[in-house]
């Protein structure tokens, strides 16, 4: 079609790094760090804590190759982590080490961060996955943000992977974005007018000095601030890595897909920030356990109808980009469970062997630590 985006796809992810024999957070050491770099480049660098390790795929033509990118770069922190006594984790909470335990990177734009939010920023033991799609023309990624910001409940439901929180079960299947959402900044982003609209309100903040750069506005999703991209930020990190590509997949189909709606004159109905606020409340709270609300039929719809009407919507997009057997799976996702329902099925399966609270915990982290490795080549 003429004039369309590139579509091209980048994701970011975030780990924590926990100790092999006890299965707490751990610090990265230096020599750890220094391997990395050397191995990754600048595709690899240090969190606002010092037991999270970040990574970011290059610029990707589509999901296959965002598959063997991401591959990649777990590959290498999970070995060169394994030589430093450590194994990294994918999940958006530990399940149960303590915040207060911890120590941000020393770094001044972290000492900054922790200076102006105090509290907030210590209790930000939480990790994330973004999804970048290239959208060339700045008014087409006000247009998709205003369009897209609807399914990001369905996105984050089908990634919840954080239900403990400092040993604790709270209840929640995200328990990520009840810390996160502390931050200023955050949430689901507001309806925008056009890029003017965006940039005069990034531009006011600059200007007031309450912000450096449009980097500090950590919307579910939003315009990126580095790249020619729409970001979205809604997902927990996957522990398992072909979790982390239909996602991804789903993502990208979606930005076609609603770019398609958008030259034939139309476009998804836009609906109040309130009534989205409370699919992203029961994603949070559900995984895909329970519903979301169908606005336009006015019931509670299971997860496993939305996934399929989701793929209806996006299936020409996914298969023109590649991406459609990723896509598919999210079915699978529902039919099996998110990573917080097998993070819950490994805790009481231990506690059923005979296994106290605290071995239990740590179960967790090892079932964690072996979906982190599986399909990466040569990784027991």
């Amino acid at each position: 079609m003429r004039d369309e985006p590139a579509f091209t796809i980048g994701i970011e992810e975030e780990y924590l790094l926990t100790s092999a024999e006890t299965g707490a957070l751990a610090a990265a050491p230096d020599a750890l760090m220094a391997a990395c770099r050397e191995a990754l480049g600048d595709q690899v660098s240090p969190e606002f804590l010092d037991c999270q390790i970040e990574v970011g795929t290059r610029v990707c033509a589509d999901v296959t190759e965002a598959r063997s990118e991401l591959r990649r770069l777990r590959r290498t922190i999970a070995t060169l982590a394994g030589e430093h006594g450590l194994r990294p984790i994918a999940a958006s909470c530990h399940p149960f080490s303590d915040w207060k335990d911890q120590h941000f990177t020393a770094q001044p734009r972290y000492r900054k961060l922790a200076r102006d939010l105090r509290v907030v920023a210590r209790r930000m033991l939480i990790c994330g996955m973004h999804v970048h799609v290239g959208i060339e023309d700045r008014e087409t990624r006000i247009d998709l943000c205003n369009q897209a910001t609807y399914f990001l409940p369905h996105l984050l439901a089908l990634s919840a992977s954080s239900p403990f929180w400092q040993g604790e079960d709270t209840g929640l299947s995200s328990y990520r974005l009840s810390v996160f959402d502390n931050m200023p900044r955050t949430g689901l982003p507001p309806h925008l007018d056009g890029w003017r609209d965006w940039q005069g309100s990034v531009d006011l903040l600059v200007e007031l000095g309450v912000i450096e750069d449009a980097s500090k506005i950590w919307w579910d999703l939003r315009p990126s601030h580095a790249f020619p991209t729409v970001e979205s930020r809604i997902c927990d990190v996957s522990p398992r890595l072909e979790d982390a590509l239909t996602l991804a997949a789903l993502t990208q189909a979606l930005m076609r897909a609603l770019w398609r709606l958008s030259k034939s004159n139309r476009s998804w109905r836009r609906y109040d920030r309130f009534l989205l606020a409370e699919n992203r409340w029961r994603a949070q709270r559900y995984g895909t356990r329970d519903g979301l609300i169908d606005f336009g039929r006015g019931e509670i719809v299971p997860m496993a109808d939305l996934a399929e009407e989701l793929l209806d919507l996006v299936a020409e997009d996914a298969d023109a980009l590649g991406g459609l057997p990723e896509a598919r799976r999210a079915a699978d996702i529902v039919a099996r469970g998110t990573s917080a329902a097998r993070q819950r099925a490994a805790h009481a399966k231990a506690r059923e062997a005979g296994a106290d609270d605290a071995e239990a915990m740590r179960a967790v982290v090892d079932h964690l630590a072996i979906e982190f490795r599986e399909g990466l080549n040569g990784l027991p």
